[in-house]
C-alpha cells in the first residue's frame, strides 16, 4: 500500500519553546486516520508545520506521495495536493462559493467544464448546492460550514486532506452529518488526518487507525479501542500505562494570529 503522508523525525518549535519533538507518523492512500491528544499537545502545530505556516524552526522530514515538503512554500504544497480544514472557518463576504472554487479549480489546473461538473455533483452529494451562490459561510451553521469545508476538498481532490479539530463546537446532529461527509471522503487517492479532542465523533466513522499524540510525539497507535480507553481513563491513564511522565501544569499558550484557528493555540 502507497503511503500518502509520511512524517518521520518532525520536530518544531516556536520562540525557543519545542512543541513537536521527533514525531513520527505514516498515512497510507485509502485510509482515515485519527489524532487524539490534550489541549497543547501540538496537534494543531502538526497541521500549521505539514502547510507551511511561518514562524517555526523545523527539522526533520514530511513527504507527500514522496515528495518533501518542508522545503516548499505554502502554494507549492497546496498544488502538490495537501489540504487543510480550519477549525473555525471564516466568513468571506462579497466571494460567493461557486466563483471561488472556479478561480481555485483553474489554480489546480483543472479544466472549467469539468470542474462545474464537479462543483455540481459535489454540491449534490454534500448538500451545499444552496450556498454555492452566497458569499462562502455567510450565515451558515458551524455544521453548514464543515460540510462546505469537505465539500471544497471533494472538488479540489487532494491527496492528503488534514481535517483539524473538524467536531469542535457542533451539536450532536452536526457532529453525525460531518461524520457523514468524512466517510464519504473516502478514496484509494487520499489520505485523511483527522485531529480531534474527544471520541464523539468517532461514534458515527471508524478511522482505520487512531493515533495518541502527548507532548509533541505520537506515543500510541491502535485500532477503535484506543478511543474507548481514552474516554474511560483520559490522558493520563495512557501515560501511566505507557510509564509517561504525569503532568500537572497547564501548557503555555501564545495568542493566534489571522490565520490560526484558536484563539489560543499550540
Amino acid at each position: 500500500m502507497s503511503i500518502a503522508l509520511d512524517v518521520k523525525g518532525l520536530s518544531a518549535g516556536v520562540e525557543g519553546k519545542e512543541i513537536l519533538d521527533r514525531l513520527d507518523l505514516q498515512v497510507p492512500f485509502g485510509e482515515v486516520h485519527a489524532i487524539m491528544g490534550p489541549n497543547g499537545s501540538g496537534k494543531s502545530t502538526l497541521c500549521h508545520v505539514l502547510t507551511g505556516k511561518e514562524g517555526y524552526l523545523v527539522s526533520g522530514s514530511a513527504l507527500l506521495d514522496g515528495r518533501e515538503l518542508l522545503d516548499l512554500g505554502v502554494d507549492e504544497r497546496a498544488r502538490l495536493g495537501l489540504l487543510q480544514s480550519f477549525q473555525y472557518p471564516t466568513e468571506v463576504r462579497g466571494v460567493h462559493l461557486r466563483d471561488f472554487m472556479l478561480e481555485a479549480t483553474d489554480e489546480r489546473g483543472i479544466a472549467r467544464e469539468e470542474a462545474e461538473r464537479r462543483i455540481d455533483d459535489e454540491g449534490m452529494r454534500f448538500d451545499v448546492t444552496r450556498f454555492l451562490d452566497r458569499s462562502i459561510n455567510d450565515d451558515l451553521s458551524g455544521g453548514e460550514m464543515k460540510r462546505s469545508e469537505i465539500f471544497q476538498m471533494a472538488v479540489l481532490r487532494p491527496k492528503v486532506a488534514l481535517l483539524d479539530e473538524i467536531d469542535s463546537g457542533l451539536d450532536v446532529d452536526a457532529v453525525r452529518q460531518v461524520a457523514s461527509a468524512v466517510e464519504a471522503m473516502r478514496s484509494p487517492l487520499l489520505g485523511v488526518v483527522m485531529i480531534t479532542h474527544y471520541n464523539r465523533i468517532l461514534k458515527y466513522l471508524t478511522p482505520d487507525r487512531i493515533h495518541v499524540m502527548i507532548d509533541g510525539r505520537i506515543v500510541d497507535s491502535g485500532d477503535a479501542s484506543l478511543a474507548d480507553e481514552l474516554e474511560s481513563g483520559g490522558y493520563e491513564g495512557v501515560r501511566r500505562r505507557l510509564g509517561l511522565e504525569l503532568t500537572a501544569t497547564t501548557p503555555e499558550r501564545r495568542p493566534s494570529d489571522y490565520f490560526t484557528e484558536t484563539p489560543f493555540d499550540v
